[in-house]
């Protein structure tokens, strides 16, 4: 197993190691329901659905029974996605996932069908940029949040959820909140909805530093806004969406079980960074990349050299968390009773991977992401895998 401590290189093996579910609240959505585009299959589910689980809500795993690791190897759950961004299971047993480039939203049923929902409107994909975070909220109104990137900036628009599992639709759209400058990178992404119902939405600083540290700027932030869109009376800054800033290109965001909100962040040259984050905080981009110590700005809890990381998706289960990495192409296993401290799993074996999970079964999802153009494909990629967890050895 490798492990690394805050500011130092690891070098971790590709031996599986104690690993957990995860839970991670993403979400863009899109229009109307719309055919599959020309030239674009729908992906068929392959492999069963997930491993053996345990019973309850999320295989009833609590934070009792501590750090899990993969029970052998993965299942695909999924095959054929291309370039996948965010997976959403929902409590009626489907299972949604966004695609970056056909701006299209998958629905994995419980059958263990592939059908496509809808394709969203006005997504204009390039570079990083496209149909990012899924996320989904129900007050009544069954929606789709999803975040993504159109011809003038990125942008959280949610959908009505219409139909029943096996045949939901993307019905009226309602902008939630626009203007969020896009770039051809750093564009964030994230979607999650907290424990206090707000809607929390990681933006990159679409490829200009300063706008970081400009406080009226919406790029390089972490936002918090209610479901449709205000900004909450409750805030840091009063009628600003703001809740930290100083980032430069986060795209995880996961609650634990205390409510704390915890982000990954992709660094430039040196540290990629899992930060714990406080409202009003200021993490230090682009004055600071990594540990830093300056006055005024929050150094991360951990930090990874850019080749072992590039950390996208990030999940919660109990006491650990884990990334997903792009360039590092390995799940990041942290132990929140101290996060200075992290496991590899999974090293080189799956390729770039995007997104980490808590499968509705109770096992272990994670999302490849091989066909975003900067990855080698492999055979039926993108793969949604699914890995039963056990207790850790004593």
């Amino acid at each position: 197993m490798g492990r690394t401590r805050m500011g130092r290189r690891s070098t971790p093996t590709a031996i599986l190691a104690a690993t957990l579910l995860v839970l991670t609240g993403c979400a863009p959505a899109g229009p109307e329901f719309l055919p599959v585009p020309s030239g674009q299959p729908v992906p068929t589910p392959t492999g069963e659905f997930g491993g053996p689980g345990s019973s309850g809500t999320g295989g009833g795993l609590t934070d009792e029974r501590g750090p899990l690791r993969p029970a052998g190897e993965p299942d695909s759950v999924i095959s054929g996605l291309s370039a996948p961004w965010s997976v959403v299971p929902l409590p009626v047993g489907s299972t949604l996932v966004s695609e970056r480039d056909t701006a299209r939203v998958l629905e994995h049923t419980p059958s263990g069908d592939v059908r496509v929902v809808g394709t969203v409107p006005g997504v204009v994909p390039g570079g990083e940029g496209g149909l990012l975070g899924l996320a989904a909220h129900d007050t009544g109104t069954p929606y789709l949040y999803t975040y993504f990137t159109s011809g003038s900036d990125n942008r959280i628009v949610r959908f009505e959820l219409l139909g029943e599992p096996g045949g939901y639709e993307l019905g009226a759209s309602e902008d939630v909140l626009t203007g969020i400058p896009r770039s051809r990178t750093h564009n964030g992404g994230r979607l999650a909805f907290g424990p206090d119902g707000m809607l929390y939405a990681t933006t990159g600083d679409a490829s200009q530093p300063g706008l970081a540290q400009d406080a009226d700027s919406l790029a390089g932030k972490i936002l918090r806004l209610t479901p449709d869109g205000a900004v909450p009376d409750d805030n840091p800054t009063p009628g600003s969406y703001v809740y930290s800033l100083g980032h430069r290109n986060p795209q995880g965001l996961a609650f634990d079980a205390s409510g704390q909100l915890w982000a990954a962040e992709f660094g430039q040259n040196t540290w990629d960074e899992l930060n714990r984050i406080e409202p009003g905080a200021n993490y230090g981009w682009p004055e600071v990349e990594g540990e830093g110590g300056g006055s005024g700005f929050v150094d991360p809890v951990q930090q990874w050299s850019t080749s072992e990381a590039s950390p996208s998706g990030l999940g919660i289960v109990g006491e650990t968390l884990v990334l997903a990495s792009l360039r590092g192409q390995r799940l990041w296993l942290v132990d929140l009773g101290d996060p200075s401290e992290s496991t590899a799993v999974y090293v080189g074996e799956y390729g770039r991977l995007r997104d980490a999970l808590a499968g509705p079964d109770g096992s272990l999802w994670f999302l490849t992401n091989n066909t975003d153009g900067r990855g080698s494909p492999r055979t039926g990629d993108d793969h949604l895998y699914s890995v039963p967890l056990l207790p850790r050895d004593d």
